[in-house]
């Protein structure tokens, strides 16, 4: 009987994560029609030219890369945030959580847009550092990936900063009051407890940002230029260049990245906080 309660839950997974993946898997083995009109076994040829062409693979690693920086300044920026938010005794603390998770009431269009009234080159940044006698020309710090940047890590902070606070608010406040009972210093009480402690708190925060940062979208394609070219965006170019078997690949190859990263974090950060 408990096992029939599941039938709803795995109808769905099946019905709308299973299937919609099977079918993308089937059609990237595939060639498209207007790679070769007479239509085609299967082939591997998609698969081969994502890794056979260095434009392809450049993209695969800008993807990687930007990745990599919104979640390394996620992590730097919102641990502090998190320690904060877990520790505090301050009964406007209700007021600093709202302010953090905040952001993620407004739609990613509107904040995107308000990177770019803020980063333009006649924005609020550049009229400011101008005003000021910083700068005497306007920085370029929209359509690169400086802005790029800065946005994703502005709409992906809030979930770095609630998942590490989550876990750090579990490490109980009596193993920092040992230590510094001890003799141990600030520092030494932060690498030697709280960290360790709060390690798959890190996993799953990083594991987080950096999934939903190589999927995002919108963000990049208003605020990011010519060569911040990446695999969500080259997706989208296909399907609009009729190439659906190819994007079909490129979708698997993200998905493929994404499980890989999941299974790094369950080896790594959950087996070690077992330990």
């Amino acid at each position: 009987m408990p096992a029939l309660l599941l039938t709803p839950l795995l109808v769905f997974l099946l019905a709308f994560f299973v299937l919609p993946f099977g079918v993308m898997l089937y059609e990237s083995l595939y060639l498209s029609l207007v790679q070769n009109p007479a239509g085609s076994a299967m082939t591997f040829a998609n698969y081969t030219k994502a890794f056979g062409d260095a434009f392809y693979l450049r993209v695969l690693l800008q993807t990687v890369a930007l990745g990599v920086a919104v979640t390394a300044l996620a992590l730097v920026l919102g641990y502090p945030v998190a320690y904060f938010l877990a520790r505090t005794r301050s009964r406007r603390r209700h007021v600093l959580l709202f302010l953090v998770i905040s952001p993620l009431v407004v739609s990613i269009v509107i904040r995107s847009y308000g990177w770019m009234v803020l980063l333009g080159r006649a924005g609020t940044v550049n009229t400011l550092l101008q005003a000021l006698g910083l700068v005497e020309r306007p920085l370029p710090l929209m359509y690169n990936w400086f802005g790029v940047v800065v946005a994703l890590t502005h709409v992906l902070l809030p979930f770095m900063i609630l998942t590490l606070a989550s876990v750090i608010e579990g490490i109980p406040e009596s193993l920092e009051d040992t230590a510094a009972v001890l003799g141990a210093g600030w520092w030494s009480r932060f690498r030697h407890v709280i960290l360790p402690l709060s390690m798959e708190g890190v996993g799953a925060g990083v594991t987080l940002v950096f999934m939903l940062t190589i999927g995002s979208f919108v963000s990049i394609l208003l605020l990011g230029g010519s060569d911040t070219l990446v695999l969500p965006l080259l997706i989208y170019q296909q399907i609009t260049l009729l190439n659906n078997n190819f994007a079909a690949a490129l979708g698997m190859l993200l998905l493929v990245l994404s499980v890989v990263l999941l299974y790094a974090q369950a080896r790594i950060f959950r087996v070690r906080g077992a330990a």
